[in-house]
């Protein structure tokens, strides 16, 4: 016998009558066991609350299921069990209702107030999630008078509901329930967004994000939240991955987070990280954090006088992947010294075969490995830069600053003062 239904919400069903063909009442409704379907989670069996316990019916044994009564195919379906939970399982009600989920297609964290389940190729699968005030008032029973109120004041009660194909469960069982576009959406998301979804989810629920996403988007991730809910993450992963980690991030981003470690824990990292990696990173933590050593990165465009612009713009594309920001070269020479910068506007709208020493702007503007965050903020205000090279004490290139660097370091103070 087919089974009979059409689209209905958990809190409809949930408590509902369960009988035989007779009529006879076999129990009420308790759960739904859900596992990966084709296109959306669907139902397996449903569990029972019996007169002589708990009791489990598959699906394919179910022939009428509404919002009023919900009837096993037969008197005695053969497949009626006592129900035992299994580890890994998830059920609609204990796993999903009321948990709290990420949004995918707005990079947010929501609470799931009701399920809608529906009909596709004879399953009952979960079709949207509701994470509004109706579903709430509907499953308190007050939706038809929570509409009449409303109404009264000329207002409406505002669907919310979100299609499954845009959930990312944050129980780590439950997770599997994913869809594809959601697995590949929260991949998408900014690392800025990651960071508040991961401060506002219970800590067990972090490693459930982190496994959603690639190392390289993690470790941004990581540099975006506040120091102690770094090392919140960090603890959730073992040294292996962290290194992993630390070793996709820019050097200053790697140092400013194994700055917030402990010492000795950030040493272990260190010893675990491909050398050249860890070098760059330790010259880093060697100088002030509130210093331009401490704020900058050792990777910039290098390039060297004697190339053209055509020869340039080709080094643009070798290296665009693992230099932070090309806005500009540096030009210098083989000891490191600056010898004049040029945009990267500059080298676009010049000929190839122009020289770059004839393009270049030589009076560069730069500051000094030890200079306050204020001298730095001065000096790309005033002379309008996107980024700044340092020198150090032999006035050798050690790396350049950037505007975002400088507005990391004020940024918390800013939202700080704000919130007082």
């Amino acid at each position: 016998m087919e089974t009979e239904f059409n689209e209905i919400y958990l809190s409809a069903v949930i408590g509902r009558s369960v009988i035989n063909s007779k009529g006879d009442k076999l129990g009420t409704l308790r759960d739904l066991v859900m596992v990966p379907g084709e296109v959306f989670p669907e139902v397996s069996h449903i569990v029972i609350k019996a007169r002589k316990g708990m009791k489990t019916l598959p699906w394919g044994e179910v022939a009428l299921f509404t919002h009023v009564v919900i009837s096993a195919a037969g008197v005695k379906p053969p497949g009626l069990t006592g129900y035992e939970p299994r580890e890994g399982e998830i059920l609609v009600k204990r796993d999903l209702l009321d948990k709290q989920i990420v949004d995918v297609d707005g990079a947010k964290v929501v609470r799931v107030n009701d399920i809608k389940l529906g009909n596709l190729n004879s399953k009952l699968c979960i079709f949207s999630v509701d994470i509004g005030f109706r579903g709430l008032l509907r499953r308190l029973g007050y939706e038809r008078l929570g509409e009449k109120v409303a109404g009264a004041l000329g207002k409406e009660i505002p669907n919310a509901e979100i299609s499954w194909e845009y959930v990312q469960p944050l129980e780590a069982n439950s997770s599997k329930l994913a869809l594809n576009i959601a697995r590949d959406q929260m991949r998408e998301i900014h690392p800025a967004d990651l960071a508040d979804i991961i401060e506002n989810i219970p800590i067990q629920s972090i490693r459930t994000v982190l496994d959603s996403i690639d190392a390289e988007t993690t470790g941004e991730t990581i540099y975006e939240l506040e120091a102690d809910m770094r090392n919140v993450v960090i603890s959730q992963l073992n040294d292996e991955q962290v290194t992993d980690i630390l070793e996709e991030m820019e050097p200053d981003e790697a140092a400013d987070v194994l700055s917030d470690l402990p010492e000795r824990k950030a040493q272990e990292l260190l010893e675990m990280m491909d050398q050249e990696d860890a070098e760059d990173i330790q010259e880093l933590l060697e100088h002030e954090e509130d210093s331009a050593g401490g704020l900058m990165t050792p990777d910039y465009f290098r390039l060297s006088s004697e190339i053209t612009v055509g020869r340039a713009l080709e080094m643009v594309r070798e290296i665009a992947e693992d230099v932070e920001t090309i806005y500009y070269g540096y030009i210098v020479d083989a000891e490191e010294r600056l010898e004049g910068v040029v945009s990267l506007k500059g080298l676009l709208l010049n000929p190839p075969e122009t020289h770059i020493t004839d393009v270049m702007e030589e009076n560069v503007k730069y500051v000094s490995i030890d200079a306050e965050p204020e001298d730095i903020l001065e000096t790309l205000a005033k002379y309008d830069l996107i980024a700044v090279p340092v020198l150090d004490e032999d006035d050798r290139m050690a790396g350049i600053i950037t505007v975002d660097d400088v507005l990391a370091h004020y940024l918390p103070r800013i939202i700080k003062n704000r919130r007082r």
